[in-house]
Order: structure tokens, then sequence, then C-alpha cells
């Protein structure tokens, strides 16, 4: 009985592992978009990664056909969501600014400029690919909030806000 349980562990250890090497590139991607760090400096979303396949790992006897990226896709999604609360009172509430002591690239800047909610809807829709009605789903928004909010982030990366307009020097006839 001992030997069928270690035999057990070591099949799910291994299936595991081989998801991971498969999955966690773009899982990371996916997080480090959601939490607006830079790709190489990106510690909040390497723990939002970790937590989410720890969980995977925990519940990956109980998949029984479901697949695992999309449990750890919704694990990512829900951490997020939750830290994003916490830290803003309210998920879509503020609009936290980049912090100035990390250098941001473009792509980051203009995702920084998004508020948590914004980032997690366009995340899961336009770069994962996920359906609306799955993502009202999974945030518990009506299909129209989230088609809603899509637009809204959409609409900011699109046509950012503009700088102060330029002062006309008055011309005064000689």
């Amino acid at each position: 009985m001992r030997e069928r349980r270690a035999f057990q562990n070591v099949r799910r250890a291994r299936e595991f592992e081989a998801f991971v090497a498969g999955a966690a590139g773009r899982l990371l991607h996916a997080a480090t978009l959601l939490t607006a760090e830079p790709p190489n400096a990106n510690p909040r979303a390497r723990r939002l990664l970790t937590l989410a396949l720890a969980h995977t790992y925990a519940s990956w006897d109980r998949l029984r056909g479901e697949d695992p990226y999309d449990r750890a896709r919704q694990q990512l999604a829900v951490r997020f969501a939750r830290g994003a609360w916490h830290q803003y009172g309210a998920l879509g509430r503020a609009r936290p600014a980049p912090s100035p002591s990390v250098p941001s690239s473009g792509s980051v800047a203009v995702l920084a400029r998004l508020t948590p909610q914004e980032r997690l809807v366009l995340v899961l829709r336009m770069y994962e690919g996920v359906a609306e009605e799955q993502t009202a789903a999974l945030l518990g928004l009506p299909v129209e909030r989230v088609r809603a909010i899509c637009a809204r982030a959409m609409t900011t990366l699109l046509h950012p806000p503009r700088g102060p307009a330029p002062t006309m020097a008055k011309v005064v006839p000689s």
C-alpha cells in the first residue's frame, strides 16, 4: 500500500513539473501584466504566480479532466483581485502610480495607467482570450460590466491623455 501511494506521489509530482515547465512562462507574463511591473523586476508577479501554482498543486488530484492551466489562471486572477482589493480599498477605484524607484518600459507604463480591475479584465480578455461570459463569472460581474470595463481600458490604452495644450504667444501688431 505504501509503495502504491509513493508511486502516486511521484507520478503527481512529475505531472505537475511537466505542467509548470510548459505553462509557467506564459502565466508569469500574465502576472507581470497584471501587476504592471517591469519584466526584469517583478517580485509581486512572481509571488502571485507562486501562490497560484501552489494552490493548483494542492488541488491537482481533484482536477479530474479539468485543464490545469485554466485552474492556475483562475487562481492568478482571484489572488490578484483580492490583493488589489486590499491594497487599493476597492478594486478599480484608485489608479496607482508606477513606482518611481523601478524603471519602467513603455508597455508597463501604459498598463500602470489602468486601474487594477481594468488590467485584470484586459489581461483575461485580450491576452488570455477568455470569453466575456467566463470573465464575468470569474469576477462576479455582469457581462455588460465586463464589456464596459474592457472598452474603457482599450480607450485608455489607444488614446492616452494628452498633456496641457501649448500656449500661443501673442502677436502684437507693429
